[in-house]
């Protein structure tokens, strides 16, 4: 081989199969307009914020079927969703991946350090996982899955 060296291919520890930028996250109204995103923002994530498209009001049926329609990947507080047959048949209908933190009583600056440290987890489960589905991080910025697609509520 002519004494060529080959380059390393191992990865990042934010990288996966996908990288970071081929994802849009969506900051749902209940993880606030400012930190989160900011955040998500300066680590190299594309975000859009949820009162940048749609009333503050919107009722969470509308915002999945806006999230879905744009394959944007949700980022909420509201555990609800997994709960509530309305809005998980809306998660479902919009195929909509969703990570819900499940951290409570935190300020923004803690909610968007959890985040972000989550984002290398957060890019494996979506390689594993094409939704929809409801996830969760937690304050350990550890992912994991809630509820699949299939219905079955698993934590």
């Amino acid at each position: 081989m002519d004494g060529e060296k080959k380059k390393s291919k191992k990865r990042s520890a934010t990288s996966s199969s996908r990288p970071l930028d081929d994802f849009v996250f969506f900051v749902d109204r209940s993880l606030g307009r400012k930190a989160v995103a900011e955040a998500l923002r300066a680590a190299g994530a594309r975000v859009e914020i949820h009162d940048d498209h749609l009333p503050q009001d919107a009722a969470d049926e509308d915002w999945l079927a806006y999230v879905g329609v744009r394959n944007w990947v949700a980022l909420t507080q509201d555990a609800r969703i997994r709960y509530h047959e309305l809005e998980f048949r809306a998660l479902l209908r919009a195929k909509v991946r969703a990570f819900v933190l499940t951290a409570k009583g935190l300020r923004g600056e803690e909610n968007a350090a959890i985040i972000v440290n989550a984002l290398p987890a957060i890019l494996r489960f979506l390689a594993k996982h094409p939704g929809p589905f409801v996830a969760r991080i937690s304050r350990n910025s550890k992912v994991e899955m809630l509820r699949a697609g299939n219905g079955k509520n698993l934590a």
